[in-house]
C-alpha cells in the first residue's frame, strides 16, 4: 500500500511517499480502506518536532480516517466488514491506503454523511462539544475562540452559539477569514493578538484556545472574574513556564485554567457524543468546512499551508 512517513521532523519536506505492507491486526481491531484522512493540528504539531514526544523517524502520521472495513482481527465483531466507518487510528497510521484502529475507536458513518465530511468534524467537533463542556459554557456566557478558523474553532464558535453563548468572539488572521468566522456564529472577531475590537476590554466568561504558545498568558488577562480558560491545543508550542503568574497575580478574581483532551473522557461516551454529532452533520447542523481535497501523496503541501497559517476549516486526503 502506498503510506505518506515522516523521515526528517521539521519542515514538511522531511515527508516522504513509501510503498509498505498492510497493516497486521491485532486481535481486535479492524482494517479500514481509507477513503479520506483527516489532517489535524496534532499531526502538523508531531511533524515539527515540537511536542517532545519521541516518534520515531519512519512512522506514518495521521489520527482519524474514514473508508469501509476490509477485515478484522481474531476477536473482533466479523459483522463489521463492509461497513463504512470512521476510525481514530492513535497519534500514527493515518496517511495511508489502509489504516488499522481498535474495534472500540471506530464509529459507523450515517447515510448522506460523506468520508470527507466525516474526517472534518469527527475528532475536531467532538473536542469542541467536550471542551465547552469541560468550561461549564452555560447561556449568557461570553466566549472567546482563539484559533477560531481551523476545524475545532469553527465547530466550538457553532456549538456555543447553539448553547445560547451571548458573546462568541473568535480570533482570526485577516478580515476574510474573519467575516467568514461571523457566517458561523461569530459576533466579535479579533485579530491574533486578541485585538481590534472593543469586546475584549469587556472580558470573557470562557476562552477556549487551540493555539497556546508564548502568549497565553496575555490572553488569560481576558478572563472574567471566575473566568475559565481550557487550553485544547498547542499548535504554536508550550505557553512559557511561569504562565501561572498571571492567576496569582490576580488571586482575587478566582480565574482557572485547564487543559483539556478527549483521552479523559471514556471511549463509550466519546462515541455516543460523536455519533451524535455524524447525525447532525449528515442533517445540515452542524458544518464540515472543507479547506481543500488533495491527494494522500501531498500531505506535504497540505503541512506547508498549515505552516503558513492559511487553512480555514481542515485539509482532507484522498488516496491517489
Amino acid at each position: 500500500m502506498k503510506a505518506v512517513v515522516i523521515d526528517r521532523y521539521g519542515d514538511p519536506a522531511g515527508m516522504t511517499v513509501v510503498e509498505r505492507e498492510e497493516p497486521d491486526l491485532e486481535a481486535i481491531q479492524v482494517l479500514v480502506r481509507t477513503e479520506a484522512i483527516g489532517v489535524g493540528g496534532v499531526d502538523a504539531v508531531i511533524r515539527r518536532g515540537t511536542v517532545g514526544l519521541g516518534f520515531p523517524p519512519g512512522m506514518v502520521p495521521g489520527s482519524e480516517v474514514a473508508g469501509t472495513v476490509v477485515a478484522v482481527g481474531a476477536d473482533a465483531d466479523p459483522a463489521l466488514v463492509g461497513r463504512r466507518v470512521w476510525a481514530f487510528t492513535g497519534t500514527s497510521g493515518g496517511y495511508a491506503e489502509y489504516a488499522a484502529a481498535y474495534e472500540e475507536d471506530v464509529s459507523p458513518l450515517p447515510d448522506g454523511l460523506s468520508a470527507v465530511d466525516a474526517v472534518t468534524v469527527g475528532s475536531a467537533a467532538t473536542v469542541a462539544h467536550r471542551a465547552l463542556a469541560h468550561a461549564h459554557l452555560t447561556a449568557g456566557d461570553a466566549l472567546l475562540v482563539r484559533g477560531g478558523a481551523g476545524s475545532i474553532g469553527i465547530a466550538t464558535i457553532e456549538l456555543a452559539a447553539r448553547a445560547g453563548a451571548t458573546v462568541i468572539a473568535a480570533t482570526a488572521s485577516s478580515a476574510e477569514r474573519a467575516h467568514r468566522l461571523r457566517g458561523f456564529g461569530a459576533t466579535h472577531t479579533l485579530d491574533r493578538s486578541g485585538r481590534g475590537d472593543d469586546i475584549a476590554a469587556a472580558g470573557f466568561d470562557v476562552i477556549v484556545d487551540i493555539v497556546g504558545g508564548p502568549d497565553v498568558p496575555s490572553f488569560l488577562e481576558l478572563l472574567r472574574p471566575n473566568g475559565r480558560y481550557i487550553l485544547v491545543g498547542a499548535v504554536a508550542g508550550y505557553p512559557p513556564p511561569d504562565f501561572g503568574m498571571v492567576l496569582l497575580r490576580s488571586f482575587r478574581q478566582s480565574r482557572s485554567v485547564a487543559t483539556f483532551s478527549l483521552d479523559s473522557i471514556p471511549k463509550p461516551e466519546r462515541n455516543r457524543v460523536r455519533e451524535e454529532l455524524f447525525g447532525q452533520a449528515a442533517r445540515g447542523e452542524i458544518s464540515a468546512v472543507v479547506h481543500g481535497v488533495l491527494p494522500l501523496g501531498e500531505a506535504a503541501e497540505a503541512h506547508r499551508s498549515m505552516d503558513a497559517g492559511g487553512v480555514f476549516g481542515r485539509y482532507v486526503l484522498v488516496p491517489d
